[in-house]
């Protein structure tokens, strides 16, 4: 009875948080600077179309959406280690302020704002860099001095999967097969369930091989096994992937999961795309001996609608694509697959991106402002992250881009790919592809897209990276600021020249694996310049970001699963 009541109040709450956001009421002067935060994100229903779905592909998705529940309770924990201790408190708010402390606490995967350089929001313990992957009291001083007294743990320490502890005096690795050892297996469980009522081969295979991956600790045959997935219907991807949580080393991956429905038509349109990759590295512009052409051709790239996310893609900022696996090894032997989540983008471009331009663009380039810009911009960003040095040579040792980065690996990375998908659109411009027009929506709707992407934070890898693109285009006169009108606009003659500038930059940083140039254009560039923050203070009145209300989790809220 009790679990009952606090479901209905949970949603009672939930249904008064979407009342009270609906409108565009003048907030109250005694409202809670926590209301406030809460209220930066936009609910928004994210629902999705099972009428395609036989009744067996229906429980493959609800053994995935158990899996993808799991996955939500692991990343809380990577992300702090008081995290799962501070939510079970939370769970017995009372006060308004306690329930939007809980609330805003969900959308943040722990205490501390995103949009906010982490800064504390409940308690006042900063967030440690090394997030909950290291010891909190950890340096980086002390995990090198480690490896360089004991070599053979070199690659245990700085494998993407494991976390650092200490037992005694001692560091140790601990593989994450064994530290989330019970959640895992269950995990592992209902993906094996959901293989059972897979009927799609290429399916059954993945969700069999990253079941048996989350026991073993080795994600390279379940990756590849990923790449592929053929003729599916149901496109999910559930494990560690991405290293933005670790901000001491960007080394450990955090869990997350994206179950998606594929959307066949706009799929069949994009599949072209991939064909065009050899010849996009062949332009770049950088000396050919930094080009990369030993990744494999293979690069699927496919539409979606999303279902449900889980764990590091849920926090905060709501993901529009991924491309997937990092593991070079995999890229290597079949590139990448890039997914583009149209439900998300149609959300965002709507509630967000049109808002902003109306407010800081130029009048006269207003119209510019599409949603094929839009969509199409995360679609060549994605596949710009398959471009590019991956597996580098530094003073004669093999190395990989990531680790020779360290901690500004995805701030760069993130840039790069921003700077390549303005750099490529073009490139297919020359092809045919898109009209010669679409040239000047590129450009303008990357600007007005930029202000969506630093209001997140320019300590996050995306607002970084985009906050180096606008300060460096602004030197560069690509950009102009009106001061009187408070307006930004695209030189439309200078523009080029100077991404193709910026283009080469970070090329070079990451084929030579320059640790120290990134720290320099980072701290030159990912800054908040005069006319950012001006531009930024006229946008306080609008939403952030969107909130999803997941259709799925309410269908099955309601069932009590």
């Amino acid at each position: 009875m009790k679990q009952i009541l606090r479901y209905i109040f949970f949603f009672a709450f939930l249904a008064t948080i979407l009342f009270s956001c609906g409108g565009n009421k003048k907030q109250n002067e005694g409202q809670s600077m926590i209301e406030k935060k809460a209220r930066q994100f936009a609910r928004t229903e994210i629902k999705y179309d099972d009428s395609r779905l036989s009744e067996r592909q229906k429980l493959v998705i609800e053994k995935l959406y158990r899996a993808a529940k799991i996955i939500d309770d692991i990343f809380l924990d990577q992300v702090y280690s008081k995290n799962r201790e501070i939510k079970k408190t939370l769970e017995n708010a009372q006060t308004d302020k306690d329930q939007w402390t809980r609330y805003y606490f969900n959308i943040m995967f722990g205490p501390f704002d995103r949009l906010d350089h982490n800064k504390p929001f409940y308690g006042t313990e900063p967030k440690p860099l090394g997030a909950n992957f290291y010891p909190e009291d950890m340096t980086k001083e002390e995990f090198e001095s480690w490896i360089k007294a004991h070599p053979e743990d070199e690659e245990a320490f700085r494998s993407e999967f494991t976390v650092i502890r200490r037992r005694g005096d001692a560091l140790v690795a601990i593989p994450y097969s064994e530290y989330y050892k019970k959640e895992l297996s269950q995990a592992a469980a209902y993906l094996k369930e959901a293989a059972d009522y897979a009927d799609n081969p290429s399916l059954k295979n993945y969700l069999i091989t990253r079941a048996e991956a989350f026991l073993s600790n080795d994600y390279f045959e379940s990756d590849m096994a990923w790449m592929d997935l053929k003729d599916h219907d149901i496109e999910v991807v559930i494990g560690p992937y991405e290293v933005y949580e670790d901000e001491l080393f960007n080394y450990k991956a955090s869990f997350e999961c994206f179950l998606t429905l594929r959307d066949p038509e706009e799929s069949e349109k994009l599949a072209l795309f991939g064909s065009y990759l050899n010849d996009m590295e062949k332009g770049l512009p950088i000396p050919d001996q930094y080009k990369n052409f030993e990744r494999g051709s293979e690069s699927p790239i496919v539409v979606t609608n999303e279902i449900f996310s889980a764990g590091d893609t849920k926090a905060g900022v709501q993901t529009l694509a991924f491309n997937l696996p990092n593991d070079e090894r995999v890229r290597e032997a079949k590139g990448s697959k890039k997914v583009m989540l149209k439900n998300m983008h149609e959300a965002k471009f709507n509630k967000l991106l049109k808002p902003i331009a109306e407010i800081i663009l130029d009048p006269e380039q207003l119209s510019l402002v599409t949603f094929d810009g839009f969509f199409n911009h995360t679609l060549m960003h994605e596949m710009s992250h398959g471009l590019g040095p991956g597996i580098i040579t530094v003073k004669g040792r093999k190395t990989e881009v990531r680790r020779e980065l360290k901690e500004t690996y995805s701030k760069i990375e993130e840039c790069k790919a921003d700077v390549l998908g303005m750099y490529n659109n073009l490139f297919m411009i020359k092809k045919g592809v898109y009209p010669e027009s679409f040239a000047n929506e590129m450009w303008v709707t990357f600007l007005a897209g930029t202000f969506r992407s630093v209001r997140f934070g320019i300590n996050e890898a995306h607002g970084a990276g985009n906050a180096v693109i606008y300060n460096y285009l602004l030197e560069k006169g690509a950009y102009e600021y009106d001061e009187s009108a408070e307006k930004v606009k695209v030189n439309f003659d200078k523009i080029y020249p100077a991404v193709k500038e910026l283009a080469n930059k970070l090329l070079v940083i990451q084929a030579k694996g320059d640790y120290d140039g990134a720290k320099q254009l980072l701290a030159d560039y990912a800054v908040e310049s005069p006319s950012m923050a001006a531009l930024r203070s006229k946008l306080t009145g609008l939403p952030v970001d969107i909130r999803p209300v997941f259709e799925i989790e309410k269908k099955y809220a309601r069932a009590g699963l």
